[in-house]
C-alpha cells in the first residue's frame, strides 16, 4: 500500500527539531524557583551517594557566598569534619544534660537518642522549614558520631563536668555557626529578613528543645536564663542586616558567628538574662482624709 503522508521539506524538519529545545524551555519555566535558584548555585539538594570524602570535596567546590543588591545568592557552609565536631558537641551536651536525671532511668538507646535529637535537631528543623534533605542523612559518619559523643557524655559526666567552661566557649561557636548556616541558606533560598533570622534562630537551639521535650522537663530557653536563644538571634540579626548593606556574604557570616558568640559568652560570665515576665498593673488610688 502506498505511503500517502506528505514528504517533509527542510523547513519542517527544522520546526520538529526545534521542538526538544521548546519543550525543555516550557520545563525550566515550570520548575519550583526555589530549587532551581539553589541547584544553579551548588547548594540545596545534595549529592546523595558517594563516600564521605566524595561529600566533603563536593561541599568543598561550593562558591562562596555573595551578596549582591542586598541578597545571598549561596549559603555559608564549613568542611565536614567541623560540622561533625559541632554536631558531636551538641550530642556530648545532650547526653550530659540527661545524666542529671538518674530517676528517668534511661538505658545506652534512650542516651543515644538524646544526645542525637540535641547533636541534630537544629540541622534537620532547618531543612525540614526549608524543604530540603537533612544533611545528617547525607553522610555515614554523622550518626555514628553522634551516638559516640553522647555515650561518652554520659560514661565521662563528672569530667566533662571539670570541663564545663571549655564545653560552654566552643557550644557558643557551635550555635552561631549553626545560625548562619541556617540564616544564609534562609537567604539564599529567597526568604526575606525576617523569616530568615527566625530559621537562623532555630538552627542554632532546635536541639535543645528536641532535648527537652523528650526528657520531659521545662524547655530551658523559655526560662530565665544566660540568653542562649537571644544570642543565636543577635548573631542571625547582625548577618541579615550586613548583607542589606552590601557586606560581602561570607564576611556577614562570621560577623554573625562572632555577635553570637561574644553575647552568649558574656552572659555565661556575667550572668545576664532578660527580665522575668511581669504584669502592667493599675495604681491603687490614693484616699485623702476628707474621703
Amino acid at each position: 500500500m502506498p505511503d500517502r503522508r506528505p514528504a517533509l521539506d527542510d523547513d519542517d524538519v527544522g520546526r520538529i527539531g526545534e521542538i526538544p529545545h521548546h519543550l525543555e524551555a516550557l520545563a525550566a519555566l515550570e520548575r519550583p524557583r526555589r530549587g532551581e535558584h539553589l541547584r544553579h548555585h551548588g547548594i540545596g539538594r545534595r549529592k546523595l551517594v558517594g563516600t564521605d570524602g566524595e561529600l566533603e570535596q563536593a561541599q568543598d567546590r561550593q562558591a562562596p557566598i555573595l551578596a549582591q543588591n542586598g541578597r545571598v545568592t549561596t549559603a555559608f557552609t564549613i568542611p565536614l569534619w567541623a560540622d561533625l565536631l559541632a554536631v558531636g558537641i551538641g550530642s556530648l551536651q545532650g547526653a550530659t544534660f540527661a545524666a542529671q536525671f538518674r530517676d528517668r532511668r534511661l538505658d545506652l538507646l534512650g542516651v543515644a537518642i538524646i544526645g542525637i535529637a540535641t547533636g541534630f535537631g537544629g540541622g534537620i528543623i532547618r531543612d525540614l522549614l526549608l524543604a530540603d534533605v537533612p544533611r545528617a542523612l547525607e553522610s555515614n559518619a554523622y550518626l555514628p558520631v553522634a551516638t559516640v559523643a553522647a555515650l561518652l557524655g554520659m560514661l565521662l559526666e563528672r569530667l566533662f563536668a571539670r570541663l564545663q567552661g571549655v564545653i560552654t566557649v566552643l557550644d557558643a561557636l557551635t550555635i552561631g555557626l549553626f545560625g548562619a548556616i541556617g540564616t544564609t541558606a534562609a537567604l539564599a533560598a529567597g526568604l526575606p529578613e525576617v523569616p530568615a533570622v527566625f530559621v537562623g534562630g532555630i538552627s542554632a537551639v532546635g536541639g535543645s528543645i528536641l532535648r527537652d521535650l523528650l526528657l520531659n522537663v521545662p524547655i530551658a530557653l523559655m526560662h530565665v536564663g544566660s540568653l542562649y536563644a537571644v544570642a543565636a538571634i543577635a548573631g542571625a540579626t547582625a548577618l541579615v542586616v550586613l548583607v542589606r548593606f552590601g557586606i560581602e556574604g561570607n564576611i556577614a557570616a562570621i560577623a554573625g558567628v562572632t555577635v553570637t558568640f561574644l553575647v552568649r559568652v558574656l552572659a555565661v560570665l556575667f550572668r545576664w538574662s532578660l527580665p522575668e515576665q511581669i504584669a502592667i498593673r493599675r495604681r491603687p488610688r490614693r484616699t485623702t482624709d476628707s474621703e
